[in-house]
């Protein structure tokens, strides 16, 4: 699984849920984001994106 950090660029589009630093998600709730765009901030320190391999 490889996470990404808010601000790196997106290597491809589709959609990417949130995790805090302890691995948790808020919800099932996943964000779609182009390929090229950034990865956008999250409210928690250390949080990190993934690729929804469920959708």
């Amino acid at each position: 699984m490889e996470k990404f950090r808010s601000g790196e660029v997106v290597p491809m589009s589709c959609n990417y849920k949130a995790y805090d630093k302890d691995g948790r998600s808020r919800d099932d709730e996943t964000t779609y984001l182009e390929k090229g765009s950034k990865f956008p901030p999250l409210q928690h320190e250390g949080g990190y994106w993934v690729m929804d391999h469920n959708n």
